[in-house]
Order: structure tokens, then C-alpha cells, then sequence
């Protein structure tokens, strides 16, 4: 109130003594600072009476966190649908991963697809952009994954990790040679496309098990990032010799320093876009106090990661998108478009990779949700 804050019909308040007439209409003026996301719309996979399957744009947090409120996929869906209807994710996505969620618009339809998930019956297809080539065939990767610091968000390979286990199949080449001028030095001796089976739900799984194998997701701020990790991008590290380093450099990003993953040097990305990122500008907001940031480049609102696909092995359901823009061969080029055979994991032959026990016992559930949500899974790749 002495602040200014707490107007009565338009007006601020003059004393803490003012007496309020009936007939008054109290206002409260609420002051923050939140970054800004993507305008590209949430568009609805499927939507029923009980469920409502999304294509999270990437970019978009999933719940009001940190400093973000309003630009969440929770709100924009409230505020599109009316403040009194109350989604319940029961899945999560990363921030900077695009894809498949399921929202519950009541308890019900969320306690079913929560025993769903908790009995191990879903299986769930990413795919991803990453640097170099990949190699031809199943790679199963089963490093075990361990959060190194939750405040940065970095997880590594370590033999004292959780257990993990994905599996990658490469769906497409693109050589620098094919490519031409479509590639910069980000991408200088290529990039492949690669579809992925995640058999576990550890934090990052996906994006770390690519790092391990030396082909990061290439615009990955945080695992393709040769200022974080050095000119061999953490390919085959799980000695944990240089974390508090490693913890250092990456404080610094969004901080001191702009965020560079590898394809961030691609032409692709222009000089000015590189300089427009977002980190402190040194400056105070002059009502509250609050350290500024600088607004994100278009370039660090995503990254090469999609969730293509969740199926259910007990049921006939299937939900999935089409391949991202990023995915698809570059003008001129020949390459896939779609799923195949040869080149969708899920519809390789499981029980040859002997994983079928993997996919019926591996553990996806994560806890920490809201308690109006059956134990969603927290989907973190």
C-alpha cells in the first residue's frame, strides 16, 4: 500500500487509515519481469473428452517456474480455455524440447494414463539433430547418468548414475559435401538425423547419451557448448575429473557470457543473432530492483530434440506428429521425410535388441508432481 501498489477506483491508496465505501473497487497492481517464449501455437494432436493431446512448441516451459509465470504451456492453455479450467500435464517436456504432452482435463483421465505410464506400457520416440555421423544400425547406449548440479541443470555420465539405457537408429546423413554452403562451421563435417528410443526417464538422457557418443545435439546450449566443455565437446568423459570446472564455465552462460552451442557458428545464424542472445545486461529495473536480462535470440529458444511419438504397447492408441523443419532434408537434397521401417526404432524388431524386459521394466517414473496430477512422468530428454 505505501507503495503505490494498491489503487481504490484508479487511484493509489493515500494512507494505510483510508476507509473503503461500499461500492469501491480495489485494485492490486502486480510488478514482474518474465522472459519472453515463442509465438508459434500449441496445436492439439488429438483432444477428447478426458484428454487432450499437445505439440509443445519448443521454447515453452510446462509449469510456472523460476521466471517464468504466465508464458508457460499451463497458462497459455488456461488463458485460452478460461482461468477456470485446470490442466493436468502428465507428462513433462524440457523447456528447449518440442513434441507430444498429455494434458488430463480432470483427475480421472489423469489417474489413467498415470497407471498407464507406472505399468511400464508406453513406449515414447524423440528424434534429434546431431553433430557429425552418427553410425549406421541400433546403437544402444547404457551409461549410467548422474545430476552433477540441479541449480545449472547439467548431468553427466557416471559410473555412481542412475542406470540408463537408450536406443538411437540414424535415419539420415547430410555431409558437408551435400550440404555446401548450407552449412557453416557449426556443422562443418555434417549432421545426422536420429531417431530415438528412450527405455528410461533419467534428466537429459537423450541429450547426455548423445554427448557420450561424440554426436551432441548441435544447438544444444549446455552439451555442444566447446566453451563449457572444450573443443571435444565431453565425447567419452565419465570421469568426473573436471566437473567443478565444467560447473564454473557454465555458471558463466546467460550470465557473463552468451551461451554458444556449435551450430550457433553455422550460418544459419547470422552475427547479429549471435550478438542478440540473452544474458545480464548489467542493468536494474528502475521500479523494483530486479537484475535485467537481455531478451533471447530466436536461435536459443529451442533445440534439436522433438518428442515424435507415445504409443501403448497394452492398448491400440498411438499419438505423433510430423518430423520438425529441422529434420527434413535441406533444399535440394534428397532424403527422408517420414518414418520407415529402417529407420523408426519402434518399429525395429525389439526382442532381437533383447530389450523387450528392458521396455516392460525400465524406470520412467519420476515423482515431484502436483498433487491434483497422478504421478505424472517427468519427461526430461
Amino acid at each position: 500500500m505505501k507503495s503505490g501498489a494498491i489503487h481504490i477506483n484508479g487511484k493509489p491508496v493515500p494512507s494505510t487509515t483510508t476507509l473503503v465505501k461500499n461500492g469501491d473497487v480495489i485494485s492490486h497492481t502486480l510488478h514482474r519481469h518474465e522472459p519472453p517464449v515463442t509465438g508459434k501455437p500449441i496445436t492439439i494432436v488429438h483432444e477428447d473428452e478426458g484428454m487432450i493431446v499437445i505439440n509443445k512448441p519448443a521454447g515453452i516451459p510446462v509449469h510456472p517456474a523460476g521466471r517464468y509465470n504466465y508464458n508457460s504451456v499451463i497458462e497459455i492453455m488456461r488463458a485460452e480455455r478460461g482461468n477456470g479450467w485446470n490442466p493436468m500435464p502428465c507428462n513433462r517436456l524440457d523447456r528447449l524440447t518440442s513434441g507430444v504432452m498429455f494434458i488430463a482435463k480432470h483427475k480421472k483421465a489423469a489417474e489413467e494414463l498415470g497407471s498407464k505410464i507406472m505399468g511400464r506400457t508406453i513406449r515414447k520416440e524423440y528424434v534429434a539433430r546431431v553433430k557429425g555421423e552418427f553410425p549406421e544400425g541400433e546403437i544402444v547406449c547404457e551409461q549410467p547418468l548422474l545430476q552433477i548440479s540441479p541449480k545449472l541443470g547439467l548431468n553427466r555420465v557416471r559410473a555412481s548414475g542412475k542406470s540408463a539405457r537408450t536406443v538411437f537408429r540414424r535415419m539420415a546423413y547430410y555431409p558437408p559435401d551435400v550440404l555446401g554452403e548450407k552449412s557453416g562451421s557449426g556443422e562443418s563435417d555434417g549432421y545426422s538425423i536420429v531417431r530415438c528410443l528412450p527405455l528410461t526417464g533419467r534428466t537429459h538422457q537423450i541429450r547426455v547419451h548423445l554427448q557420450f557418443l561424440g554426436h551432441p545435439i548441435s544447438n544444444d546450449p549446455i552439451y555442444s557448448n566447446q566453451k563449457v566443455f572444450g573443443a571435444n565437446l565431453g565425447a567419452n568423459c565419465a570421469s568426473g575429473d573436471d566437473d567443478e570446472s565444467v560447473m564454473e564455465r557454465l555458471g558463466r552462460m546467460g550470465k557473463q557470457e552468451v551461451a554458444q552451442a556449435v551450430a550457433y557458428h553455422d550460418e544459419m545464424v547470422t552475427e547479429y543473432n549471435r550478438k542478440k542472445a540473452e544474458k545480464l545486461t548489467g542493468e536494474k529495473c528502475d521500479i523494483c530492483g530486479t537484475e535485467l536480462y537481455s531478451d533471447p535470440g530466436e536461435h536459443e529458444l529451442g533445440i534439436y530434440l522433438h518428442a515424435k511419438r507415445y504409443a501403448c504397447m497394452g492398448d491400440s492408441w498411438s499419438y505423433e506428429t510430423g518430423l520438425p523443419d529441422w529434420s527434413l532434408p535441406p533444399e535440394g537434397v534428397e532424403g527422408p521425410r517420414e518414418a520407415t521401417e529402417e529407420s523408426d526404432p519402434l518399429a525395429a524388431e525389439v526382442a532381437k535388441l533383447d530389450l523387450e524386459d528392458e521396455v516392460k521394466k525400465g524406470d520412467d517414473v519420476k515423482g515431484g508432481a502436483k498433487d491434483e496430477v497422478a504421478k505424472p512422468v517427468e519427461e526430461k530428454a
